[in-house]
Protein backbone atom coordinates (compact mmCIF):
# COMPACT_ATOMS: atom_id res chain seq x y z
CA UNK A 1 0.00 0.00 0.00
CA UNK A 2 1.00 3.35 -0.68
CA UNK A 3 -0.52 6.63 0.15
CA UNK A 4 0.59 10.34 -0.03
CA UNK A 5 0.06 10.96 3.35
CA UNK A 6 -0.15 8.70 6.43
CA UNK A 7 -0.96 9.55 10.18
CA UNK A 8 0.51 6.15 12.09
CA UNK A 9 -1.22 4.74 15.89
CA UNK A 10 -3.18 7.58 16.64
CA UNK A 11 -6.64 7.14 18.50
CA UNK A 12 -9.17 7.53 15.68
CA UNK A 13 -12.30 9.79 16.77
CA UNK A 14 -14.40 8.74 13.29
CA UNK A 15 -17.06 11.37 14.17
CA UNK A 16 -20.06 9.02 15.08
CA UNK A 17 -19.63 8.91 18.37
CA UNK A 18 -18.25 5.20 18.42
CA UNK A 19 -15.14 4.43 20.96
CA UNK A 20 -12.13 5.51 19.71
CA UNK A 21 -10.16 3.15 18.27
CA UNK A 22 -6.01 2.67 17.19
CA UNK A 23 -5.80 3.02 13.98
CA UNK A 24 -3.68 4.44 10.65
CA UNK A 25 -5.22 7.04 8.22
CA UNK A 26 -4.04 6.55 4.62
CA UNK A 27 -4.43 9.52 2.61
CA UNK A 28 -4.38 9.89 -1.45
CA UNK A 29 -5.35 12.77 -3.24
CA UNK A 30 -7.54 15.13 -1.48
CA UNK A 31 -9.36 12.02 0.16
CA UNK A 32 -9.20 9.65 2.98
CA UNK A 33 -8.65 6.08 1.32
CA UNK A 34 -8.13 3.55 4.39
CA UNK A 35 -8.70 3.90 7.93
CA UNK A 36 -7.02 1.00 9.96
CA UNK A 37 -3.97 -1.26 10.56
CA UNK A 38 -1.95 -0.32 7.37
CA UNK A 39 1.14 -2.80 7.89
CA UNK A 40 3.79 -1.79 5.52
CA UNK A 41 2.01 0.86 4.37
CA UNK A 42 4.62 3.83 2.80
CA UNK A 43 3.69 7.54 2.28
CA UNK A 44 5.32 10.47 1.01
CA UNK A 45 4.45 12.41 4.27
CA UNK A 46 3.96 10.09 7.58
CA UNK A 47 2.96 11.62 10.89
CA UNK A 48 3.55 9.53 13.60
CA UNK A 49 0.73 10.01 16.09
CA UNK A 50 0.96 7.41 18.92
CA UNK A 51 -0.59 8.96 22.03
CA UNK A 52 -2.50 11.38 20.03
CA UNK A 53 -6.23 11.43 18.77
CA UNK A 54 -7.18 11.85 15.01
CA UNK A 55 -10.75 13.13 14.04
CA UNK A 56 -12.32 15.52 11.27
CA UNK A 57 -11.58 18.68 11.12
CA UNK A 58 -13.67 20.61 13.12
CA UNK A 59 -16.90 23.32 11.61
CA UNK A 60 -17.27 27.13 13.02
CA UNK A 61 -20.79 27.42 12.32
CA UNK A 62 -20.66 30.66 13.16
CA UNK A 63 -17.81 32.80 12.37
CA UNK A 64 -17.10 36.40 11.15
CA UNK A 65 -13.56 35.91 8.93
CA UNK A 66 -15.52 37.20 5.67
CA UNK A 67 -12.55 39.27 5.10
CA UNK A 68 -10.27 38.31 7.59
CA UNK A 69 -10.01 34.31 6.33
CA UNK A 70 -7.06 35.77 4.26
CA UNK A 71 -4.76 36.78 7.08
CA UNK A 72 -2.17 33.95 8.47
CA UNK A 73 -2.90 35.27 11.67
CA UNK A 74 -6.60 33.87 11.90
CA UNK A 75 -5.74 31.16 9.92
CA UNK A 76 -3.20 30.05 12.31
CA UNK A 77 -5.67 30.75 15.00
CA UNK A 78 -8.07 28.64 13.84
CA UNK A 79 -6.22 25.73 12.94
CA UNK A 80 -4.58 25.41 16.27
CA UNK A 81 -7.88 24.74 17.50
CA UNK A 82 -8.61 22.15 14.92
CA UNK A 83 -10.52 24.49 12.76
CA UNK A 84 -10.40 23.38 9.28
CA UNK A 85 -14.05 25.27 8.26
CA UNK A 86 -15.17 28.84 8.46
CA UNK A 87 -19.12 29.17 7.71
CA UNK A 88 -19.42 32.94 6.82
CA UNK A 89 -22.15 35.13 6.24
CA UNK A 90 -23.20 35.47 9.18
CA UNK A 91 -25.95 37.55 11.34
CA UNK A 92 -27.24 38.28 7.90
CA UNK A 93 -24.80 40.59 6.80
CA UNK A 94 -22.05 40.31 4.70
CA UNK A 95 -19.86 41.10 1.09
CA UNK A 96 -22.74 39.31 -1.60
CA UNK A 97 -24.57 39.47 -3.22
CA UNK A 98 -24.38 43.22 -3.77
CA UNK A 99 -25.72 44.17 -7.55
CA UNK A 100 -24.95 47.98 -7.18
CA UNK A 101 -22.02 49.92 -5.57
CA UNK A 102 -24.23 51.20 -2.87
CA UNK A 103 -24.81 47.94 -1.30
CA UNK A 104 -21.38 46.84 -0.84
CA UNK A 105 -20.30 49.66 0.58
CA UNK A 106 -23.45 49.65 2.98
CA UNK A 107 -22.32 46.57 3.87
CA UNK A 108 -18.47 46.90 4.20
CA UNK A 109 -19.13 50.22 6.50
CA UNK A 110 -22.13 48.90 8.64
CA UNK A 111 -20.40 45.57 9.77
CA UNK A 112 -16.56 47.00 9.50
CA UNK A 113 -15.73 46.39 12.69
CA UNK A 114 -16.86 42.84 12.55
CA UNK A 115 -16.55 41.76 9.06
CA UNK A 116 -13.19 43.97 8.42
CA UNK A 117 -12.91 45.27 5.14
CA UNK A 118 -12.53 43.12 1.68
CA UNK A 119 -9.26 42.43 0.90
CA UNK A 120 -9.68 42.64 -3.18
CA UNK A 121 -13.08 42.90 -3.55
CA UNK A 122 -14.45 46.97 -4.05
CA UNK A 123 -17.62 46.69 -5.74
CA UNK A 124 -20.66 44.50 -6.62
CA UNK A 125 -20.05 41.06 -5.85
CA UNK A 126 -22.01 37.99 -7.02
CA UNK A 127 -21.78 34.84 -4.53
CA UNK A 128 -20.39 33.13 -7.38
CA UNK A 129 -17.35 35.56 -6.92
CA UNK A 130 -16.74 35.58 -3.96
CA UNK A 131 -16.66 32.06 -3.43
CA UNK A 132 -14.35 31.70 -5.93
CA UNK A 133 -12.15 34.44 -4.52
CA UNK A 134 -11.77 32.27 -1.62
CA UNK A 135 -10.75 29.18 -3.34
CA UNK A 136 -7.40 28.10 -3.08
CA UNK A 137 -6.33 31.20 -1.22
CA UNK A 138 -5.95 30.56 1.95
CA UNK A 139 -5.58 27.80 4.48
CA UNK A 140 -9.22 27.32 5.51
CA UNK A 141 -12.30 25.95 3.69
CA UNK A 142 -15.53 28.71 3.75
CA UNK A 143 -19.09 28.01 3.53
CA UNK A 144 -21.46 30.83 2.83
CA UNK A 145 -24.59 31.91 4.43
CA UNK A 146 -26.86 34.16 2.25
CA UNK A 147 -26.89 37.37 4.06
CA UNK A 148 -30.56 38.55 4.49
CA UNK A 149 -29.41 42.27 5.38
CA UNK A 150 -27.30 42.49 2.49
CA UNK A 151 -29.90 41.05 0.21
CA UNK A 152 -32.81 43.58 1.59
CA UNK A 153 -30.53 46.91 0.93
CA UNK A 154 -29.88 45.64 -2.04
CA UNK A 155 -33.23 45.69 -3.15
CA UNK A 156 -34.81 48.42 -0.84
CA UNK A 157 -31.84 50.54 0.35
CA UNK A 158 -32.03 51.44 4.51
CA UNK A 159 -36.32 51.51 4.24
CA UNK A 160 -37.62 50.64 7.74
CA UNK A 161 -40.69 48.97 6.90
CA UNK A 162 -42.37 45.68 5.25
CA UNK A 163 -41.23 44.73 1.86
CA UNK A 164 -44.23 45.23 -0.73
CA UNK A 165 -45.22 41.87 -2.83
CA UNK A 166 -42.28 43.27 -5.70
CA UNK A 167 -39.55 43.44 -3.02
CA UNK A 168 -40.22 40.03 -1.76
CA UNK A 169 -39.73 38.70 -5.04
CA UNK A 170 -36.24 40.65 -5.98
CA UNK A 171 -35.17 39.40 -3.22
CA UNK A 172 -36.17 36.03 -3.50
CA UNK A 173 -34.85 35.74 -6.87
CA UNK A 174 -31.42 36.75 -5.24
CA UNK A 175 -31.95 34.20 -3.08
CA UNK A 176 -32.34 31.50 -5.50
CA UNK A 177 -29.55 33.15 -7.76
CA UNK A 178 -26.80 32.74 -4.48
CA UNK A 179 -28.22 28.98 -3.73
CA UNK A 180 -27.82 28.29 -7.49
CA UNK A 181 -23.82 29.65 -6.77
CA UNK A 182 -23.46 27.60 -3.77
CA UNK A 183 -24.71 29.17 -0.43
CA UNK A 184 -25.24 26.52 2.09
CA UNK A 185 -27.69 28.61 3.64
CA UNK A 186 -29.80 32.21 4.59
CA UNK A 187 -28.67 34.20 7.51
CA UNK A 188 -30.81 36.79 9.63
CA UNK A 189 -29.63 39.30 11.90
CA UNK A 190 -32.95 40.67 13.75
CA UNK A 191 -31.17 43.36 16.05
CA UNK A 192 -29.22 44.77 13.34
CA UNK A 193 -30.06 47.09 10.22
CA UNK A 194 -31.78 46.73 7.96
CA UNK A 195 -32.87 43.24 9.16
CA UNK A 196 -34.90 44.50 11.77
CA UNK A 197 -37.15 45.78 9.57
CA UNK A 198 -38.40 42.53 8.06
CA UNK A 199 -41.13 40.18 9.08
CA UNK A 200 -42.32 36.75 9.55
CA UNK A 201 -43.67 36.81 6.59
CA UNK A 202 -40.94 38.27 4.23
CA UNK A 203 -37.99 35.89 5.70
CA UNK A 204 -40.71 32.57 5.45
CA UNK A 205 -40.79 33.92 1.71
CA UNK A 206 -37.27 33.89 1.37
CA UNK A 207 -36.59 30.59 2.92
CA UNK A 208 -38.56 28.93 0.73
CA UNK A 209 -35.75 27.45 -1.84
CA UNK A 210 -34.05 26.24 0.50
CA UNK A 211 -34.70 22.81 0.45
CA UNK A 212 -33.15 21.26 3.31
CA UNK A 213 -30.20 23.92 3.82
CA UNK A 214 -31.02 25.89 7.47
CA UNK A 215 -32.19 29.30 7.75
CA UNK A 216 -29.60 30.63 10.13
CA UNK A 217 -30.48 33.40 12.30
CA UNK A 218 -29.37 36.06 14.78
CA UNK A 219 -32.96 36.27 17.00
CA UNK A 220 -34.59 39.17 17.27
CA UNK A 221 -33.78 38.62 21.06
CA UNK A 222 -31.58 36.51 23.25
CA UNK A 223 -31.74 36.55 27.25
CA UNK A 224 -35.33 37.94 28.75
CA UNK A 225 -36.21 38.00 25.14
CA UNK A 226 -35.73 34.76 24.13
CA UNK A 227 -39.29 33.33 24.35
CA UNK A 228 -40.23 36.60 21.98
CA UNK A 229 -37.32 35.41 19.10
CA UNK A 230 -38.10 31.29 19.68
CA UNK A 231 -41.47 32.28 18.65
CA UNK A 232 -40.75 34.38 15.84
CA UNK A 233 -37.93 31.42 14.70
CA UNK A 234 -40.55 28.88 15.03
CA UNK A 235 -43.46 30.78 13.06
CA UNK A 236 -40.85 31.17 9.83
CA UNK A 237 -40.09 27.44 10.18
CA UNK A 238 -43.51 26.39 10.46
CA UNK A 239 -44.36 28.95 7.28
CA UNK A 240 -41.57 27.72 5.41
CA UNK A 241 -40.69 24.15 6.49
CA UNK A 242 -37.32 25.06 6.27
CA UNK A 243 -34.77 23.85 9.09
CA UNK A 244 -33.83 26.21 11.30
CA UNK A 245 -30.23 27.00 13.23
CA UNK A 246 -29.88 29.60 15.82
CA UNK A 247 -27.02 31.61 16.11
CA UNK A 248 -24.81 32.19 19.42
CA UNK A 249 -27.76 30.71 21.59
CA UNK A 250 -26.81 32.12 24.98
CA UNK A 251 -28.62 33.05 28.04
CA UNK A 252 -30.20 31.01 31.18
CA UNK A 253 -30.39 27.01 30.23
CA UNK A 254 -33.72 26.91 31.69
CA UNK A 255 -35.41 29.63 29.52
CA UNK A 256 -33.91 28.45 26.55
CA UNK A 257 -33.59 24.59 26.52
CA UNK A 258 -36.99 24.23 26.75
CA UNK A 259 -37.65 26.04 24.36
CA UNK A 260 -36.10 23.74 21.48
CA UNK A 261 -36.93 20.97 23.08
CA UNK A 262 -40.55 21.95 22.75
CA UNK A 263 -40.08 23.15 18.79
CA UNK A 264 -38.36 19.62 18.40
CA UNK A 265 -41.10 18.17 19.85
CA UNK A 266 -43.53 19.97 17.71
CA UNK A 267 -41.70 18.28 14.55
CA UNK A 268 -39.45 21.38 13.72
CA UNK A 269 -35.64 20.58 12.63
CA UNK A 270 -34.16 23.00 15.09
CA UNK A 271 -30.48 23.27 16.04
CA UNK A 272 -28.16 26.11 17.40
CA UNK A 273 -24.35 27.26 18.13
CA UNK A 274 -23.01 28.55 21.28
CA UNK A 275 -19.56 29.79 22.49
CA UNK A 276 -18.30 28.54 26.32
CA UNK A 277 -17.88 32.09 27.66
CA UNK A 278 -20.13 34.93 29.05
CA UNK A 279 -19.53 37.83 27.02
CA UNK A 280 -20.21 38.99 23.52
CA UNK A 281 -19.26 41.09 21.09
CA UNK A 282 -20.02 43.23 18.25
CA UNK A 283 -20.72 46.77 17.04
CA UNK A 284 -21.13 49.66 19.60
CA UNK A 285 -23.92 50.92 17.70
CA UNK A 286 -26.29 47.82 17.91
CA UNK A 287 -25.82 47.87 22.01
CA UNK A 288 -25.65 51.81 22.26
CA UNK A 289 -27.68 53.53 20.06
CA UNK A 290 -31.76 53.98 20.70
CA UNK A 291 -34.13 52.72 18.25
CA UNK A 292 -35.20 55.97 16.94
CA UNK A 293 -31.65 56.48 14.89
CA UNK A 294 -31.97 55.07 11.71
CA UNK A 295 -28.70 52.49 12.45
CA UNK A 296 -29.05 51.60 8.36
CA UNK A 297 -28.37 55.22 7.09
CA UNK A 298 -25.10 56.44 8.63
CA UNK A 299 -25.19 59.84 7.38
CA UNK A 300 -28.44 60.31 9.10
CA UNK A 301 -27.72 58.47 11.84
CA UNK A 302 -24.49 60.85 12.32
CA UNK A 303 -26.68 63.91 11.58
CA UNK A 304 -29.16 63.33 14.52
CA UNK A 305 -25.94 62.34 16.95
CA UNK A 306 -24.57 65.63 16.33
CA UNK A 307 -27.80 67.45 16.81
CA UNK A 308 -30.23 65.62 18.56
CA UNK A 309 -30.07 65.14 22.91
CA UNK A 310 -29.61 60.85 23.16
CA UNK A 311 -31.32 59.65 26.85
CA UNK A 312 -28.41 56.65 27.15
CA UNK A 313 -29.03 54.01 29.07
CA UNK A 314 -26.29 54.62 31.70
CA UNK A 315 -26.32 51.08 32.95
CA UNK A 316 -24.80 49.87 30.23
CA UNK A 317 -21.47 52.25 30.40
CA UNK A 318 -19.73 49.49 32.71
CA UNK A 319 -20.41 46.64 30.50
CA UNK A 320 -18.61 48.32 27.67
CA UNK A 321 -15.16 47.13 26.75
CA UNK A 322 -13.79 49.11 23.47
CA UNK A 323 -12.45 46.33 21.33
CA UNK A 324 -12.08 48.51 17.91
CA UNK A 325 -11.61 52.16 17.57
CA UNK A 326 -10.06 53.29 14.45
CA UNK A 327 -8.77 57.21 14.87
CA UNK A 328 -8.58 55.69 19.11
CA UNK A 329 -7.14 52.66 19.47
CA UNK A 330 -5.66 54.03 23.00
CA UNK A 331 -9.35 52.97 23.57
CA UNK A 332 -9.23 49.66 22.72
CA UNK A 333 -9.23 47.24 25.68
CA UNK A 334 -10.28 49.80 28.20
CA UNK A 335 -13.85 49.92 29.40
CA UNK A 336 -15.92 52.62 28.45
CA UNK A 337 -16.36 54.33 31.91
CA UNK A 338 -12.52 53.76 31.50
CA UNK A 339 -11.70 55.15 28.44
CA UNK A 340 -14.42 58.37 29.32
CA UNK A 341 -12.51 59.00 32.49
CA UNK A 342 -9.11 59.72 30.09
CA UNK A 343 -10.51 61.24 27.89
CA UNK A 344 -12.08 63.96 30.39
CA UNK A 345 -15.79 63.78 29.32
CA UNK A 346 -18.76 61.76 30.57
CA UNK A 347 -19.28 58.55 29.51
CA UNK A 348 -22.75 59.36 27.65
CA UNK A 349 -20.71 62.14 25.76
CA UNK A 350 -17.98 59.88 25.05
CA UNK A 351 -19.85 57.13 23.66
CA UNK A 352 -21.67 59.68 21.23
CA UNK A 353 -18.35 61.10 19.79
CA UNK A 354 -16.80 57.85 19.24
CA UNK A 355 -19.55 56.61 17.33
CA UNK A 356 -20.02 60.00 15.38
CA UNK A 357 -15.74 60.21 15.11
CA UNK A 358 -15.90 55.76 13.44
CA UNK A 359 -18.93 56.64 11.65
CA UNK A 360 -20.56 54.32 13.85
CA UNK A 361 -17.69 51.42 13.09
CA UNK A 362 -16.81 51.47 16.64
CA UNK A 363 -16.74 47.18 17.93
CA UNK A 364 -16.76 46.16 21.37
CA UNK A 365 -17.31 43.27 24.09
CA UNK A 366 -19.61 43.42 25.74
CA UNK A 367 -20.47 41.60 29.61
CA UNK A 368 -23.73 40.15 30.31
CA UNK A 369 -26.20 40.50 33.73
CA UNK A 370 -25.76 36.93 33.97
CA UNK A 371 -22.05 36.72 34.09
CA UNK A 372 -21.33 34.29 37.38
CA UNK A 373 -21.77 30.47 38.53
CA UNK A 374 -25.47 30.52 37.39
CA UNK A 375 -23.84 32.15 33.95
CA UNK A 376 -21.38 29.50 33.41
CA UNK A 377 -23.92 26.61 34.63
CA UNK A 378 -26.02 27.21 32.16
CA UNK A 379 -22.92 27.59 29.00
CA UNK A 380 -22.26 24.44 30.09
CA UNK A 381 -26.02 22.90 30.12
CA UNK A 382 -26.04 24.24 26.37
CA UNK A 383 -23.32 22.49 25.54
CA UNK A 384 -24.90 19.30 26.35
CA UNK A 385 -27.67 19.59 24.33
CA UNK A 386 -28.05 17.43 21.25
CA UNK A 387 -29.53 20.26 19.21
CA UNK A 388 -25.66 21.73 19.94
CA UNK A 389 -22.75 22.64 17.40
CA UNK A 390 -19.78 24.72 17.80
CA UNK A 391 -19.32 28.41 16.61
CA UNK A 392 -16.35 30.64 17.97
CA UNK A 393 -18.16 34.00 16.74
CA UNK A 394 -15.30 35.04 16.39
CA UNK A 395 -14.02 38.71 15.40
CA UNK A 396 -10.97 39.21 14.56
CA UNK A 397 -10.99 43.14 13.70
CA UNK A 398 -9.55 45.41 16.02
CA UNK A 399 -6.52 45.74 18.45
CA UNK A 400 -8.85 44.01 21.44
CA UNK A 401 -11.24 41.50 20.32
CA UNK A 402 -12.77 38.60 22.32
CA UNK A 403 -10.37 35.87 23.09
CA UNK A 404 -13.15 33.44 21.47
CA UNK A 405 -11.75 33.52 17.78
CA UNK A 406 -8.68 32.06 19.04
CA UNK A 407 -10.01 30.08 21.74
CA UNK A 408 -13.60 28.61 21.88
CA UNK A 409 -13.02 25.05 20.20
CA UNK A 410 -9.82 24.88 22.12
CA UNK A 411 -11.87 25.24 25.18
CA UNK A 412 -14.47 22.83 24.29
CA UNK A 413 -11.73 20.12 23.46
CA UNK A 414 -9.94 20.97 26.60
CA UNK A 415 -12.12 22.27 29.57
CA UNK A 416 -15.29 20.88 28.24
CA UNK A 417 -14.18 17.43 27.82
CA UNK A 418 -11.05 16.79 30.10
CA UNK A 419 -12.14 19.23 33.26
CA UNK A 420 -15.96 19.18 33.51
CA UNK A 421 -16.70 15.83 31.36
CA UNK A 422 -19.17 17.77 29.73
CA UNK A 423 -18.78 15.82 26.80
CA UNK A 424 -16.46 12.85 26.09
CA UNK A 425 -14.07 13.11 22.92
CA UNK A 426 -16.46 11.32 20.84
CA UNK A 427 -19.18 13.48 21.74
CA UNK A 428 -16.91 16.50 20.82
CA UNK A 429 -15.81 15.07 17.20
CA UNK A 430 -19.70 14.55 16.78
CA UNK A 431 -21.06 18.46 18.29
CA UNK A 432 -18.25 20.07 16.57
CA UNK A 433 -17.78 18.09 12.80
CA UNK A 434 -20.54 15.73 11.94
CA UNK A 435 -23.00 17.33 13.23
CA UNK A 436 -22.41 21.04 11.93
CA UNK A 437 -21.36 19.23 8.29
CA UNK A 438 -24.69 17.61 8.43
CA UNK A 439 -26.43 20.76 8.76
CA UNK A 440 -24.92 22.91 6.21
CA UNK A 441 -24.73 20.20 3.47
CA UNK A 442 -21.44 19.12 3.62
CA UNK A 443 -21.40 15.38 3.23
CA UNK A 444 -18.13 15.14 2.22
CA UNK A 445 -16.70 16.50 5.38
CA UNK A 446 -16.81 15.86 9.72
CA UNK A 447 -16.09 11.87 9.14
CA UNK A 448 -12.74 9.97 9.35
CA UNK A 449 -14.25 7.32 6.37
CA UNK A 450 -12.33 6.42 3.06
CA UNK A 451 -14.10 8.25 0.48
CA UNK A 452 -14.34 11.52 2.75
CA UNK A 453 -12.34 15.10 2.24
CA UNK A 454 -9.38 14.98 4.27
CA UNK A 455 -9.88 17.22 6.81
CA UNK A 456 -8.28 15.93 9.30
CA UNK A 457 -6.73 17.05 13.26
CA UNK A 458 -4.38 15.26 15.14
CA UNK A 459 -4.21 16.57 18.75
CA UNK A 460 -3.00 15.92 22.58
CA UNK A 461 -6.25 15.84 24.42
CA UNK A 462 -4.24 15.99 27.68
CA UNK A 463 -3.05 19.55 26.42
CA UNK A 464 -5.40 20.79 24.39
CA UNK A 465 -6.05 24.35 25.92
CA UNK A 466 -7.32 27.70 25.23
CA UNK A 467 -4.74 30.44 26.68
CA UNK A 468 -6.45 33.35 25.06
CA UNK A 469 -7.69 35.50 27.62
CA UNK A 470 -10.27 39.06 27.46
CA UNK A 471 -6.42 40.55 28.64
CA UNK A 472 -4.77 38.74 26.32
CA UNK A 473 -6.87 37.95 23.67
CA UNK A 474 -5.15 36.81 20.34
CA UNK A 475 -2.83 34.00 22.37
CA UNK A 476 -3.02 30.82 20.48
CA UNK A 477 -4.38 27.68 22.00
CA UNK A 478 -2.30 24.83 22.39
CA UNK A 479 -2.57 20.81 21.96
CA UNK A 480 -3.36 21.03 18.07
CA UNK A 481 0.13 20.36 16.44
CA UNK A 482 -0.97 18.38 12.87
CA UNK A 483 -3.60 19.47 10.43
CA UNK A 484 -4.86 18.63 6.67
CA UNK A 485 -7.41 19.73 4.77
CA UNK A 486 -8.00 18.43 1.45
CA UNK A 487 -4.98 15.94 2.38
CA UNK A 488 -2.49 18.68 1.87
CA UNK A 489 -0.57 19.61 5.51
CA UNK A 490 -1.33 23.34 6.62
CA UNK A 491 -0.17 23.05 10.26
CA UNK A 492 2.47 20.95 10.77
CA UNK A 493 4.55 21.13 14.25
CA UNK A 494 1.91 24.09 15.04
CA UNK A 495 3.15 26.21 12.48
CA UNK A 496 1.60 27.13 9.09
CA UNK A 497 3.24 25.21 6.25
CA UNK A 498 2.22 27.92 4.06
CA UNK A 499 0.11 25.62 1.73
CA UNK A 500 -3.37 26.92 0.53
CA UNK A 501 -5.37 24.37 0.10
CA UNK A 502 -8.82 25.60 1.05
CA UNK A 503 -11.60 25.22 -0.59
CA UNK A 504 -15.19 26.91 -1.00
CA UNK A 505 -17.43 24.54 0.23
CA UNK A 506 -20.81 24.02 -1.58
CA UNK A 507 -23.71 22.04 -0.31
Amino acid sequence: MSFDVLIKGGWVLDGTGAPAFRADVGITGDRIAAVGRLTGAEAATVIDAPGRHVMPGLIDCHAHGDALVFDPEVQLAALRQGVTTFVLGQDGLSFAPASTPETFAYATRYFAAVNGTHPSADGPLSVRELLAGYDRATALNTAYLLPHGTIRYDVMGAAERAASPGERAGMLARVERGLSEGAVGLSTGLEYAPGRYADAEEIAALCAPLGGLPYVTHMRGYGALAKTGMAEVTDIARRSGAAVHVSHYHGPASTLLPLVDEARLAGLDVTFDTYPYLRGSTILAMVALPSWIPAADTDRALELLESEPVDWDPELWPRITFSHVPGAEWAEGLSLPAAAAKAGVEPGEFCRRILIDTRLEAGCVTARPDEGPEGEESVRAILRHPGHTGGSDGIYVGGHPHPRGYGAFARMLGRHVRETGDWTLEQAAVHLASHPARRFGLADRGLIRPGQAADVVVFDSETVSDRATYAAPRTLATGVDDVLISGVPVLAGGELTGATPGRALRP
